[in-house]
């Protein structure tokens, strides 16, 4: 069951997800956008370096499971939407608006769907095709037969790469499904049944 279970026992959330260099600029750049936007309130919340690289270093952990370009936009979001420095809270709920923009679910949301579809794959109806190609790529016997600690941070890559893709503008598509045979074999007259099992048995030496 551990094996093919989305949550096996015993494991109540995925595995932290580990920063990438791009992340961590990511991050340097969101809080560059919040000094200048709110200069007082930043250098209020923030004062001293020791202890904002703490906080860049929790806010790294906690958004490291979202694209890049939709950390930024999410930052961006917060300055146009509010007077007000953002919590780590609000950053979250920042960025998940902003994702709604182009209908792609949350990462984990997407990793359960993508774990839970039936086959044939890409004949399912899928929440954003992001979803079946990180699965696809992800390789779906693999995502079947290994733990979530194994399978979700290898999904969760391949999704952040198709979400950032959605996000510049990238049409992306779920492949047509094979097309099943459309022409059957229509069946023999009784004049050819018969004759067909004349040739049988001349061949036979009847």
């Amino acid at each position: 069951m551990s094996k093919t279970s989305a949550t096996p026992p015993g494991q109540s959330e995925a595995p932290r997800p580990v920063a990438s260099e791009e992340q961590v600029d990511a991050i340097n750049q969101v809080f560059a956008l919040f000094r200048l936007t709110f200069h007082n309130q930043y250098y209020a919340a923030f004062p001293d370096s020791s202890q904002l690289n703490q906080i860049k270093k929790l806010w790294l952990e906690s958004l490291a499971h979202y694209p890049v370009e939709q950390v930024l936009r999410g930052a961006k979001h917060a300055i146009e939407n509010s007077e007000y420095l953002p919590t780590l809270n609000r950053m979250h709920e920042c960025c998940l608006q902003a994702m709604d923009e182009y209908g792609l679910p949350g990462a984990r949301d997407a990793y359960l769907e993508a774990c839970r579809a039936a086959s044939p794959k890409s004949a399912q109806s899928w929440s954003h095709p992001a979803v079946y190609l990180a699965g696809r790529d992800s390789d779906w016997f693999f995502l079947a037969n290994n733990t979530e600690h194994t399978a979700w941070p290898v999904f969760r890559d391949h999704y952040q790469q198709y979400c950032s893709r959605a996000i510049r503008g990238e049409q992306l598509e779920v492949p047509a499904p094979a097309a099943l045979e459309k022409s059957k074999s229509k069946p023999l007259s009784q004049e050819q049944q018969l004759e067909a099992l004349q040739k049988l048995k001349e061949d036979a030496g009847f």
